[in-house]
């Protein structure tokens, strides 16, 4: 894939930044305002009186300036960017954005991209599992990867201890010239390599796969960050393989993303006496399929060809901003309480978030919660998702979620 095709501006890599970055806009807002003027460029043009009826006011006032360090982010940006020809920034509605991505409820709007960008293009299933998984383990998930890799079939990891990284290097030592690689996407930017003892790994993945983050340079190890980008693993994948994982892992959560995005979920089955099978087995109780071999999930692998899935996203994607231009913004001030169990609880959280204040602790449905909250189902699903990767909110049966207990 030619690198130029992805080039950009510093002008309008400001105005990515700007929008991306400004503290209280987030993901949502920034999408319908990408929605309603076209470009990061349309949206400082249209300014203040332009973004009223798309977003809330408080958000409006934080867009009127700047962010802090704008500028030598920027700088830094470009530098990073000029230092090597394997570098690129990937934005939402580039041609040669993911496709597969496109498909997904809550797709970053810019990927920071290191290394062979083809590999965005290539079938993909996503490798995850335990950070502290058995000898077996580790060793599955070197077999595994290589195995598929040698098949064609990129394997995505998230560059963590355990499983990740065993993917990610059985992925590597595929043999050429039919070896797909591996892509890691990061929970920091990706001038900030975390853990530090994968370094070398991630140099590796760099020069044979390519590294991916929608975290800006400089991003540093946070938390929250990580089982945010278990979204994106899942999203760039026709699906997951979970080779070893607790009844509490993240590895649980990207399984679910995948298998509500209508893609494959596979397990390797352990030990009962094992904790560390027991996420596994609970997949397969609920339809993942059980394999034994690298061929099992080849056989299941459905891969659309390029055209077929660049259509499909197409459409998807005209889809969703056509519906985001049109739905209406979410309100400035607080809904009045509705009557009876759409109530706020009584004695509610003392929480900034208003989801987690909507919802209080007992559970509720997602109707619910969008009287209590006032917001859309659209913003209300992706911010849900968002507290259930952070492990705040459980999603329990019959579609109802649970605020979590701190732990």
């Amino acid at each position: 894939m030619d690198p130029a095709t992805f080039c950009i501006d510093g002008n309008e890599l400001t105005a990515w930044l700007r929008l991306l970055e400004t503290p209280g806009v987030g993901r949502t807002s920034a999408r319908r305002l990408l929605a309603a003027f076209g470009s990061p460029l349309g949206v400082f043009e249209a300014g203040r009186d332009g973004w009223r009826g798309v977003i809330a006011a408080a958000q409006v006032q934080a867009l009127t300036q700047p962010p802090a360090g704008l500028d030598r982010l920027v700088e830094r940006t470009l530098v990073w960017l000029a230092n090597s020809n394997r570098r690129a920034l990937v934005t939402l509605g580039d041609p040669n954005y993911p496709a597969s991505l496109l498909e997904t409820a809550d797709p970053p709007l810019l990927l920071y991209a290191e290394g062979r960008l083809d590999r965005l293009t290539q079938p993909a299933l996503a490798v995850v599992g335990s950070r502290n998984p058995s000898a077996q383990g580790l060793a599955n998930a070197r077999a595994f990867s290589r195995a598929l890799s040698a098949a064609g079939v990129v394997v995505v990891s998230g560059l963590a201890l355990g499983v990740d990284g065993a993917a990610h290097e059985g992925a590597l030592d595929a043999p050429p010239p039919t070896a797909a690689s591996t892509i890691a996407v990061l929970g920091t930017g990706l001038d900030a390599v975390y853990p530090r003892r994968h370094l070398a790994l991630a140099g590796r993945i760099g020069e044979q796969g390519l590294l991916l983050s929608e975290y800006c340079l400089g991003t540093a190890p946070v938390a929250n960050n990580f089982p945010l980008r278990n979204r994106v693993i899942a999203g760039l994948s026709l699906g997951t393989l979970v080779v070893e994982a607790a009844l509490q892992s993240g590895s649980l959560i990207t399984a679910r993303l995948a298998a509500e995005a209508g893609r494959e979920v596979f397990a390797i089955p352990g030990s009962i006496h094992s904790p560390q099978a027991k996420g596994c087995h609970a997949l397969i109780k609920q339809g993942a399929k059980l394999v034994e071999d690298t061929q099992d999930i080849l056989d299941e692998l459905q891969v659309l060809s390029s055209d077929r899935a660049g259509v499909a996203a197409a459409r998807l994607l005209q889809g969703r901003v056509r519906a985001e231009a049109t739905s209406p913004a979410p309100p400035a001030t607080t809904p009045s309480p509705a009557p009876n169990a759409l109530e706020p609880p009584a004695n509610p959280p003392d929480d900034a978030d208003p989801v987690l204040r909507a919802l209080g602790w007992s559970p509720a449905t997602l109707e619910v919660l969008q009287v209590r909250s006032g917001l859309s189902a659209s913003e209300l699903s992706v911010r849900l998702l968002e507290l259930e990767l952070l492990g705040e909110v459980a999603r329990l049966p019959g579609q109802l979620f649970q605020r979590q207990a701190a732990g």
